[in-house]
Protein backbone atom coordinates (compact mmCIF):
# COMPACT_ATOMS: atom_id res chain seq x y z
CA UNK A 1 0.00 0.00 0.00
CA UNK A 2 1.31 3.24 -1.10
CA UNK A 3 1.49 5.70 1.95
CA UNK A 4 1.85 9.04 2.65
CA UNK A 5 2.80 10.79 5.66
CA UNK A 6 4.75 14.19 6.74
CA UNK A 7 4.21 13.77 10.51
CA UNK A 8 2.41 15.15 13.28
CA UNK A 9 2.20 18.65 12.48
CA UNK A 10 1.69 18.16 8.47
CA UNK A 11 -0.59 16.48 5.90
CA UNK A 12 0.43 15.36 2.69
CA UNK A 13 -0.62 12.89 -0.08
CA UNK A 14 -3.91 14.71 -0.73
CA UNK A 15 -2.63 16.10 -3.82
CA UNK A 16 -2.19 12.07 -5.27
CA UNK A 17 -5.38 11.46 -4.02
CA UNK A 18 -7.96 10.06 -6.62
CA UNK A 19 -10.36 8.49 -4.65
CA UNK A 20 -11.89 4.70 -5.49
CA UNK A 21 -9.31 4.64 -8.13
CA UNK A 22 -6.86 1.69 -6.86
CA UNK A 23 -6.51 -0.50 -3.71
CA UNK A 24 -3.25 0.91 -2.82
CA UNK A 25 -3.29 4.52 -1.94
CA UNK A 26 -2.78 6.21 1.12
CA UNK A 27 -2.92 9.30 2.96
CA UNK A 28 -2.23 10.28 6.23
CA UNK A 29 -2.91 13.02 8.24
CA UNK A 30 -1.91 13.17 11.83
CA UNK A 31 -2.97 10.05 13.19
CA UNK A 32 -5.73 9.56 10.89
CA UNK A 33 -5.42 7.56 7.62
CA UNK A 34 -7.51 7.77 4.82
CA UNK A 35 -6.95 4.42 2.52
CA UNK A 36 -8.45 3.61 -0.69
CA UNK A 37 -10.00 1.08 -2.29
CA UNK A 38 -12.15 0.28 -5.57
CA UNK A 39 -15.54 0.34 -3.76
CA UNK A 40 -14.94 1.72 -0.64
CA UNK A 41 -12.74 4.56 1.23
CA UNK A 42 -11.54 3.15 4.79
CA UNK A 43 -10.73 6.24 7.81
CA UNK A 44 -9.11 4.73 10.80
CA UNK A 45 -7.54 6.77 13.44
CA UNK A 46 -7.56 9.84 14.97
CA UNK A 47 -5.80 13.76 14.80
CA UNK A 48 -5.94 16.27 16.62
CA UNK A 49 -6.38 19.78 15.11
CA UNK A 50 -4.56 22.50 16.95
CA UNK A 51 -5.94 26.11 16.54
CA UNK A 52 -2.20 26.95 14.83
CA UNK A 53 -0.62 27.23 11.55
CA UNK A 54 -0.27 23.30 11.31
CA UNK A 55 -3.84 22.58 12.59
CA UNK A 56 -4.92 25.21 9.75
CA UNK A 57 -2.93 22.83 7.36
CA UNK A 58 -4.20 19.63 8.81
CA UNK A 59 -7.62 20.36 8.58
CA UNK A 60 -7.27 21.67 4.91
CA UNK A 61 -5.36 18.21 3.54
CA UNK A 62 -8.69 16.52 5.55
CA UNK A 63 -10.92 18.98 3.62
CA UNK A 64 -9.23 18.11 0.26
CA UNK A 65 -9.48 14.67 0.79
CA UNK A 66 -13.02 14.17 1.87
CA UNK A 67 -13.97 16.76 -0.93
CA UNK A 68 -12.38 14.61 -3.33
CA UNK A 69 -14.30 11.52 -2.02
CA UNK A 70 -17.58 13.73 -2.02
CA UNK A 71 -16.52 14.53 -6.00
CA UNK A 72 -15.88 11.18 -6.89
CA UNK A 73 -19.34 9.68 -5.59
CA UNK A 74 -21.55 12.09 -7.07
CA UNK A 75 -19.60 11.40 -10.39
CA UNK A 76 -20.61 7.97 -10.30
CA UNK A 77 -24.23 9.12 -10.55
CA UNK A 78 -25.99 6.35 -10.36
CA UNK A 79 -25.35 4.95 -6.78
CA UNK A 80 -26.87 1.92 -4.96
CA UNK A 81 -28.94 2.64 -1.96
CA UNK A 82 -26.39 1.04 0.18
CA UNK A 83 -23.19 -1.18 -1.30
CA UNK A 84 -22.97 -4.82 -0.78
CA UNK A 85 -21.06 -6.15 2.00
CA UNK A 86 -18.07 -7.87 1.69
CA UNK A 87 -18.16 -11.37 1.74
CA UNK A 88 -16.94 -12.86 5.21
CA UNK A 89 -14.62 -15.76 5.04
CA UNK A 90 -15.59 -18.77 7.01
CA UNK A 91 -13.96 -20.03 10.08
CA UNK A 92 -11.34 -22.35 9.75
CA UNK A 93 -10.57 -25.28 12.04
CA UNK A 94 -6.96 -25.55 13.38
CA UNK A 95 -5.77 -28.26 15.86
CA UNK A 96 -5.54 -27.02 19.84
CA UNK A 97 -2.02 -26.63 20.29
CA UNK A 98 -2.52 -26.51 23.91
CA UNK A 99 -4.79 -30.88 23.55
Amino acid sequence: MTKSDAGEGKASGSAEFEPFANDEAAVTIGGLTIENGTDRISISGSVDIPADKAGLEQAKALQKAVDAIVAALTAKGDLPEKAEAEEAKPAKKVRNPFA
